[in-house]
């Protein structure tokens, strides 16, 4: 079989869906992977380190010819991709169904590995699980850099330095790695979540639970364990908890997300101007909406109040080398679970829960039931 990995061409990805470790097992299996020159140039990888892999370097056109196989970071366009090629990749399917329909037209099936379930045996392909425990890592040491005060207590000769509050809103990998990592840095840290499940994993790294504790609290996940929307009087419920522990804290990370809607709004403008100035706020949702009222894309807002608000659109690609390291390795795990290994080839059987959880593309149509018109 024939593996292609091209460079990325989105704005600001530095990520590559293969690192050498990868490429040496894909060609361990039998396979031929041929890599876009300068594909790794982001991450540090060079074109050498893939070639003393044992892959193939090329230019587009040369890495796409005779593909069976092409492993993304996020879903390349259709135009060049051989006809009955397979894409997997993160085809952020929900708001690139243009994409879809593209690959659809031009015969090629995909795999979106952000529709990967959340059971046991994926949870090494899980994408969203690796990056955004990178994502919740960076988001503290982002606000670190900004607070600009010290995180830890510190008591000195000339007196004592408080240590930082941080809220973590948003208890998913993301938010517990947020968690872990102001703690280590010395923070008394907070969080919420609509899941009442969290209470005991915020327990468990050192937080303090901050909950509205009711009867739809307890039926607040859904069965992928994905948060899910909550109804008016909850959410006013939660808006005055937050109030009242919000107008406390110095650094406030949010990290809601909901698959296929615009992140719900946890901060709102009147909530930051009761912020001490020198506060910062870290929107990990800003791609989809935000979270914070006022966040924007890539750019560093400083609110009337003295309040930071910080918000990347890809937070992984901020961590590119140790991003793409873990994303290769679920892209791996998932070919190897499904390589074939006397035919030497991916084979994908139509019964298996994996394949029809993450399939959207199939036979000139997009075949995914959340993507239907």
């Amino acid at each position: 079989m024939q593996i292609a990995v091209l460079a990325e061409t989105a704005t600001g990805e530095r990520r590559v869906a293969a690192t050498p470790e990868t490429v040496k097992k894909l060609g361990a299996l039998g396979a031929t992977v041929s890599v876009e020159a300068g594909a790794g140039k982001g991450a540090n990888i060079p074109d050498s380190a893939f070639a003393d892999a044992g892959a193939k370097i090329g230019s587009r056109a040369d890495v796409l010819s005779g593909a069976q196989l092409i492993l993304g970071i996020q879903g390349p366009d259709a135009a060049g991709l051989p006809k009955g090629a397979l894409v997997v990749a993160s085809l952020n399917p929900y708001q690139s169904k243009d994409r879809l329909a593209a690959y659809a037209v031009g015969g090629i099936e995909a795999l979106a590995m952000e529709f990967m379930p959340r059971i046991t045996r994926a949870q090494s392909m899980d994408i969203l699980s690796s990056q955004a425990n990178l994502a919740g890592y960076k988001a503290v040491i982002d606000a670190a850099e900004s607070y600009g005060r010290a995180f830890p207590m510190m008591m000195t000769a000339a007196g004592t330095i408080s240590a930082a509050r941080c809220f973590v809103m948003g208890v998913g990998v993301a938010g517990l790695q947020a968690i872990a990592t102001a703690k280590r840095l010395g923070a008394v840290v907070s969080a919420t979540d609509v899941r009442l499940a969290t209470k005991e994993q915020i327990l468990s790294l050192g937080g303090k639970p901050v909950f509205v504790e009711d009867e739809e609290t307890k039926a607040a996940e859904t069965s992928g364990g994905y948060a899910k929307e909550m109804s008016d009087a909850y959410k006013a419920k939660q808006a005055a908890l937050v109030s009242e522990t919000i107008a406390k804290q110095d650094i406030v990370i949010t990290t809601a997300l909901i698959p296929g809607r615009p992140a719900p709004r946890l901060v709102t403008a009147a909530q930051v101007a009761t912020m001490k100035p020198g506060s910062v706020i870290v929107d990990l949702a800003v791609s989809q909406g935000g979270n914070v009222e006022g966040s924007k894309a890539d750019e560093r807002v400083v609110t009337d109040n003295g309040v930071t608000i910080l918000g990347f659109s890809n937070y992984p690609s901020r961590l590119a080398t140790d991003a793409s390291a873990l994303f290769a390795r679920n892209l791996l795990t998932f070919v190897t679970t499904f390589w074939d290994k006397e035919a030497k080839t991916l084979v994908l059987p139509e019964d298996d829960e994996i394949v029809k959880a993450i399939r959207v593309t199939a036979g000139g149509a997009i075949v995914h039931p959340n993507l239907q018109a």
